[in-house]
């Protein structure tokens, strides 16, 4: 804990600001141009947010397209450092409300934004190269305690971590999964063969389960260093070029920074910085968030991607406990589903067609998500309350995972209509399933 507070130079963060500032407006920025918002958050006619954050509902519409241009705009101002607290706190808190608001989108890198957003709240990134620095001489420091690059090492190691062990499973294992994910990649026709050869296939399985297993540390090792820096850069932009996944290579590749001597990101970033050995030692006022804010949220990080394991079921098939986990690129999955809704007093069934309620995305969604499947539910009620009907509604799903037969996903005979959601434990309307896909009791 004494080395923790020793005084660094405090060039990586500087550079990780500048970087995670660009990226966070060009990742709402570009999202406008590209149709996301447009698909996901101003077109749909039904609305399904993660549960609980319905009220965010009046931020969707045509009034998104402005709530997105002002991230855009916060995010510049998180890169050059320009009322620091306020820009990346408004940020933080639009862009949690964004990921809270829609589902069918749902991506890991929209979290870990949420998670690294938190923590950057807390360090002292805007003290040299910025504008509040510009304003205000008085706040400029050439250096920061250790720990504030421990933190960010030690969050994105938790990433790395969970992401291999959820791996080791035999879908995964014997390049199953990864014939799935390339055999529906035509973003490059001309590696058709490539992609579609098995030994590709286990390549990339086992090469994903070193990967993530080893760079963190090899990046920490002073003699391999340079080694997994390479293959980060192979890694990542392999994945940008063939999975079109947005910022999130880029992302990953912005925590080396933490990683390599600070001396050396301040000769390769700010050759006219004093050198550490050269200034003062400067008292920081902010040591104790380390161990009031930054380890209790650590702490969490590392207990939330393990409730799955204490939740009934397998997580592949039920997705409880799935988000938040950092399982990435697990698995594929396939459902079609239809509501049957039936007229409480007459017991007559009424007429409807999931197909047209919902977007193509959503229908994915709802397709394959339990929580969405309720969700939509709990809203058909609701509309037919509004029109003094009292309803059943029946669920006919079958769901698939990767290569693995369709099988029925929610119990048929329950009226989900008045059904519960367990946020934390087995929602028992899942059905489960042994070894001979026969129903577990």
């Amino acid at each position: 804990m004494k080395k923790l507070f020793e005084p660094i130079d405090n060039s990586p963060l500087i550079v990780f600001r500048i970087f995670f500032g660009f990226l966070l407006a060009a990742e709402t920025f570009i999202a406008i141009p590209l149709g996301w918002v447009k698909i996901n958050l101003a077109e749909p006619k039904v609305f399904i947010p993660h549960i609980g954050f319905e009220f965010l509902e009046v931020f969707t519409g045509t009034p998104i397209y402005l709530y997105y241009l002002t991230m855009g705009l916060l995010g510049l101002m998180v890169m050059v450092g320009y009322r620091y607290k306020l820009s990346f706190g408004l940020f933080t808190i639009l862009w949690t409300g964004s990921y809270l608001m829609q589902k069918a989108s749902y991506n890991n890198h929209y979290y870990l934004l949420i998670v690294i957003c938190i923590i950057m709240l807390f360090l002292p990134a805007n003290k040299y190269a910025s504008v509040d620095v510009k304003n205000n001489p008085s706040i400029k420091q050439y250096t920061m305690p250790k720990w504030c690059s421990w933190v960010l090492i030690f969050q994105i190691s938790i990433v790395y971590f969970y992401a291999t062990v959820a791996k080791f499973y035999p879908d995964w294992l014997d390049g199953s999964f990864a014939k799935l994910l390339f055999s529906t990649n035509n973003v490059h026709p001309n590696l058709n063969a490539l992609f579609a050869n098995h030994y590709f296939h286990l390549f990339i399985s086992y090469s994903g389960i070193l990967f993530d297993g080893l760079i963190i540390p090899a990046l920490l090792y002073k003699k391999t260093r340079t080694i997994a820096l390479i293959a980060s850069l192979i890694f990542h932009l392999f994945n940008a070029a063939t999975l079109q996944i947005g910022i999130f290579p880029f992302f990953a590749l912005s925590f080396i920074v933490f990683f390599y001597e600070p001396e050396q990101i301040r000769k390769l970033f700010f050759k006219n910085k004093p050198q550490v050995s050269s200034i003062k030692t400067e008292q920081f006022l902010y040591n104790h968030l380390l161990k009031i804010v930054l380890i209790p949220f650590l702490i969490l990080q590392t207990l939330l991607p393990i409730r799955h394991w204490l939740i009934k079921g397998d997580v592949l098939w039920t997705e409880e406990g799935h988000r938040l986990s950092w399982r990435m690129m697990l698995r594929t999955k396939q459902g079609f589903i239809n509501y049957k809704i039936v007229n409480t007093k007459t017991k007559e069934e009424i007429r409807f067609n999931i197909e047209n309620y919902l977007t193509p995305k959503q229908l994915n969604l709802v397709s394959t998500k339990p929580d969405a499947m309720w969700q939509v539910a709990q809203i058909l009620k609701k509309e037919f309350k509004l029109k003094n009907i009292d309803i059943e509604i029946y669920i006919d799903s079958k769901i698939k995972v990767n290569n693995n037969p369709y099988l029925t996903f929610i119990d048929p005979n329950l009226d989900m209509a008045n059904a519960k959601w367990d946020y934390f434990w087995h929602n028992d309307w899942i059905l489960l399933y042994n070894k001979d896909n026969k129903i577990i009791p």
